[in-house]
């Protein structure tokens, strides 16, 4: 008899995530604007009018749920929510809240993230996450946004803080670009303090929220006799976060690749190896490696992925690595860690941080007149999504 197909629990939460500035366009009030339409910018392409989801969230949204999907993740941007300090933007707010209500009423549950990677400009010429006032300024926003996330069971403080804690600032703007460079000590304990912060503000107005944030593992491996320098590495990069996330209603694990570390740091991806459109080397099995570690540094909090996925023009080479990396996540299940949910990086191919060309979506789009068109990976995912059986398309 063949194998028996992996099958996942009633009630696990299979969905698809985006953040703010990546598919919204034109979030003109932000330090990433700044950068891209700086008169001389550091990256090669500016984000525009992105997939113009603004106004078109409902179209992913729709095609998602019928699709089988029954979660979306996306992010609030703090930009157009609080366009000057002190001073929030109702309109903002409730734009935000008729996505989370679109959300219900196709029964998404709707993720919510607060923070994913981009400020508004006037708190990245403060300082950024470096101004030892950015907590009580996270926790303003904070108080802003919780009275339109009713029903909202996750929420998701920062995304990746554990990247932006090493981001190097565009002196310019004080756009960071996320980084895995050496954390900042003051950006990393203002991170932590922030999002603890955030999780009591949101935990004493809205008590039904389950709060976390999401860390971007590396899925780090040794090089012979470099074990001690890999921990070394590792620690004020992810396990500093990790530590700080334990007792949360949840930690994000967030997982792509895997970097391996020498004694003078990561070493590059050797030529012959396959690679994604980010240069990263195809290593479906990070996403085992990611929660296996999050949970065993994390004190046993509940995880949930709320990002996996691979940039690829290939869709069939997209399914086979999703495929690989679900089998990877149902095994550490079965050994004992507590995986809530799996949430596909990205629901539509999105601006990447300086470039449309790597495309990690589910779903693709006319640059012309924005239309959605699901790829055979997002109907495979849904199909995975329905039935709760992992299985080959």
């Amino acid at each position: 008899m063949p194998p028996a197909r992996p099958s996942f629990p009633g009630g696990f939460l299979w969905g698809a995530a985006t953040s703010a500035h990546q598919t919204e366009g034109n979030n003109t009030g932000s330090d990433w604007w700044a950068r891209e339409n700086a008169p001389h910018p550091d990256v090669p392409q500016r984000s525009g009018d992105a997939a113009d989801s603004w106004h078109r969230y409902a179209d992913e949204m729709t095609l998602l749920s019928d699709l089988g999907l029954g979660a979306y993740r996306f992010s609030v941007e703090w930009a157009r929510i609080e366009p000057e300090p002190g001073h929030p933007s109702r309109a903002a707010l409730q734009h935000y809240r008729r996505m989370i209500e679109a959300c219900l009423d196709l029964g998404l549950r709707p993720v919510v993230t607060l923070h994913h990677f981009t400020n508004p400009l006037w708190f990245a010429r403060r300082g950024g996450w470096s101004d030892p006032g950015a907590p009580d300024l996270f926790a303003r926003y904070a108080e802003f946004v919780a009275p339109i996330l009713d029903d909202v069971e996750w929420v998701c403080t920062i995304n990746e803080p554990n990247l932006l804690a090493g981001a190097p600032d565009d002196p310019r703007t004080g756009a960071a670009l996320p980084s895995l460079a050496a954390p900042d000590p003051a950006a990393t304990a203002h991170l932590i303090e922030a999002h603890r912060r955030a999780r009591d503000v949101l935990g004493g107005l809205q008590p039904g929220t389950r709060t976390g944030w999401s860390i971007a593992a590396q899925a780090y491996h040794a090089m012979p006799g470099c074990e001690d320098a890999m921990i070394a590495y590792r620690r004020p990069r992810e396990d500093v976060f990790l530590e700080a996330a334990q007792g949360d209603g949840f930690i994000g694990v967030q997982a792509y690749l895997r970097t391996f570390i020498d004694e003078h740091g990561p070493v590059p991806v050797p030529d012959g190896v396959e690679k994604t459109l980010m240069g990263w080397e195809y290593f479906p099995r990070a996403l085992e490696i990611a929660v296996r570690h999050a949970w065993y540094v994390g004190g046993r909090t509940p995880l949930l992925v709320t990002e996996n996925g691979i940039a690829t023009d290939d869709d069939a080479r997209r399914i086979d690595y999703t495929h690989e990396a679900l089998r990877g996540l149902h095994a550490a299940m079965s050994d004992g860690v507590d995986v809530r949910g799996y949430l596909h990086w990205s629901a539509i191919d999105n601006y990447e941080w300086g470039s449309y060309r790597p495309t990690f979506g589910l779903i693709s789009w006319d640059p012309e007149t924005f239309a959605r068109t699901p790829k055979p990976s997002a109907r495979w995912l849904g199909d995975v999504a329905r039935t709760g059986i992992l299985h080959r398309p």
